[in-house]
């Protein structure tokens, strides 16, 4: 780990993997509160670095210090899930694996609600981590296996790590935009032609407000994956469809063409949402959908799916929404948007009984879920279930009051004018 004034979410951290890995490397790179102190009573090996505004150089310095022969590599807003130590022991094991990606949980992503990282790794000399900030190994891995073709790259399907740093009041708080802006921009500079850098800038030109900047980065990277600049995005998605017929072997000698089938997939993605963002629609919906149709990771699809059934739905096609929608469901039974969106597609539909189970399973799933007690009582109202619907909109004021005050206000006043509450509260 690489550390700064995490002395909040660091025992956390620790406390989820100190029953698990062997030693505990942590870098600090200048931390002014209980950061160091919290750290050594984990038992941690402690080591200092100072802070040069670029994050592979002070992984790289971590990795100096590590002697076990696999590396786990966590950042403090990071926890393994319970029970996920188990089955990273066992495939550890496997002699051929260099690399194992990890699928880590975006807690609280409105946008994709999961990532796969490549953050399990043999303790190779020639592994190292490239650029200053989302810094990476892949590119040393790569020319591992250019090298040594006896290696292979798997993936633990099971989700591994629980990631809250992308909350949006976090993101507020650490002033992470404009940070990440300023190094990876330096970056571009000298590396025009990094697709990858192309998409995570250009994404974040679209997170900050600047969707036109995106997109002509996110253009770009399409175009520097193709190989030809003069190609059209429409182009990109022909050559997607061309080779998605190629085979793609589990070794390692492919794992550069998977690596193109994921950036293509990033890249489609964030120019669907820079496009909704410009209000057009129908460029938007046809990224996505080129996005959706790559053959990479079914759980990497979600948000993807999701927003595409977003899009669908706004602009009237209430069927091809619901069918975005549950095949997303299908990918990850456990996705609470999800169930919500299918519910206001199916209300939208006239599909009362399909929405009641729908906000019924996101309800379950989350019980604080306050907009999906609402429209359940709007639909169970819909349906004469009057006694029902009362407890669904009594739940959603009172869980509205916590949060939301005025919506709750709002809820109260609109059922007391039909006539379903007293005046009193």
């Amino acid at each position: 780990m690489i550390v700064k004034n995490e002395e909040t979410a660091l025992p956390k951290c620790l406390k989820s993997v100190k029953n698990f890995v062997d030693e505990m490397i942590i870098l600090d790179t200048g931390s002014t509160d209980k950061t160091p102190q919290i750290a050594q009573e984990f038992g941690a090996k402690l080591y200092y670095f100072s802070w040069c505004n670029d994050f592979s150089k002070a992984r790289n310095e971590a990795l100096k210090y590590v002697t076990g022969d696999w590396v786990l590599v966590l950042d403090a807003d990071e926890t393994l899930t319970p029970g996920v130590g188990k089955q990273i022991r066992e495939v550890i094991q496997i002699e051929d694996y260099l690399l194992i990606n990890l699928v880590r949980q975006e807690v609280g992503a409105t946008q994709s609600p999961y990532s796969l990282v490549s953050r399990l790794f043999r303790n190779h000399p020639n592994i190292n981590f490239d650029r200053p900030y989302h810094a990476l190994i892949d590119d040393s891995v790569q020319d591992i296996l250019n090298q040594e073709n006896y290696w292979q790259v798997g993936y633990l399907p099971s989700v591994a790590i629980l990631h809250v740093g992308y909350q949006q009041n976090i993101i507020n708080q650490q002033n992470k935009y404009t940070k990440a802006a300023t190094s990876m921009e330096e970056f571009y500079a000298a590396h025009p032609d990094d697709a990858y850098v192309c998409s995570k800038l250009g994404a974040l030109y679209v997170k900050m407000g600047k969707p036109n900047q995106g997109i002509d980065l996110l253009k770009s990277g399409l175009n520097l994956v193709i190989g030809n600049s003069k190609k059209s995005a429409k182009q990109a998605s022909l050559w997607v469809e061309n080779t998605r017929k190629m085979k793609i072997k589990e070794t390692l000698n492919d794992e550069k063409i998977e690596k193109n089938y994921d950036i293509l997939y990033e890249l489609n993605y964030h120019l669907g949402i820079a496009y909704s963002h410009l209000k057009n629609f129908p460029l938007a919906i046809s990224h996505y959908q080129d996005a959706i149709k790559l053959p990479i990771y079914p759980l990497l699809k979600l948000g993807g799916y999701n927003n595409l059934g977003n899009l669908l739905k706004a602009t009237g096609d209430l069927k091809g929404a619901k069918n975005a929608y549950e095949t997303a469901l299908k990918i990850d039974d456990n996705f609470i948007t999800g169930y919500y969106n299918l519910g206001m597609v199916c209300k939208a539909m006239g599909l009362y009984l399909e929405a009641i189970d729908a906000y019924s399973a996101a309800i379950f799933l989350n019980p604080d879920y306050a907009e999906a007690y609402q429209n359940l009582g709007v639909v169970l109202l819909k349906v004469g279930d009057v006694e029902n619907s009362l407890l669904a909109f009594e739940y959603a004021i009172s869980l509205h009051e916590q949060s939301n005050p005025q919506e709750a206000k709002k809820l109260r006043d609109g059922l007391q004018s039909m006539g379903f509450l007293s005046d009193q509260k």
